[in-house]
Order: structure tokens, then sequence, then C-alpha cells
């Protein structure tokens, strides 16, 4: 699993990459963290590089995503395809966050 991020005018960017696993997790969960400590309030994860996510990786989205929340701030999730967007479909947090295909069209939403 690769993950960086990158600062844009309206949000924080992170591109997640590989496989987010019961393995893989918890540095994800310690990189994000350390991003949204700051002033930032808007997040965006770009899942597009993302082979596969396991409840494991739900549960760091869903934590970061109410950290987030409790800042009064904003994620967006980009990219979601093939099974990485079934197991959001099936879990049931489609309904929960805003999905965008691009960067871009995330980035003018609200943020």
């Amino acid at each position: 699993m690769e993950v960086s991020a990158k600062k844009d005018k309206k949000a924080v960017i992170f591109t997640v990459k590989g496989r987010v696993d019961a393995i893989t997790s918890p540095e994800l969960e310690k990189k994000l963290v350390a991003e949204i400590g700051g002033d930032e309030k808007n997040f965006i994860i770009n899942m597009r590089g993302l082979d596969y996510i396991s409840s494991a990786g739900l549960r760091v989205i869903l934590f970061i995503a109410k950290k987030i929340k409790s800042k009064q701030g904003d994620i967006l999730l980009v990219g979601l395809q093939g099974s990485v967007k079934e197991v959001f479909e099936i879990s049931g947090f489609l309904s929960i966050f805003k999905v965008f295909d691009t960067e871009e069209a995330a980035l003018n939403y609200k943020v």
C-alpha cells in the first residue's frame, strides 16, 4: 500500500494505492491521522489506485471521517471502482460518503 498527501487551496488530497487490509490498515490510519491533526478541515481521499479494501480498511475510513466531522470538516471520496466500489456499495458506505469520479469534481463541490 502507498499513501501520499498533497495540499490544495481547498483541501488535503490523499492518494491511496494498492491494498488496504488487516495488515496495512494500521499504517493507513497512522498516516491519515497525522495529516488531519492540523488546521485543515476538508479532505479528499483518491482511491483510483486502490485494488482491494477489507472491513479493516472501511473501519479506518469511518474512523477518519468521524475525526474530520468533529472538526466541522468534510471528507470526500474519489475514484471508487471495481471491487472497491462494490465493497462500498455492499457495506452501505456509499450512502454515508460523498463520492466523485475525479479530484477536480470533488474540489469543485463545496470545499
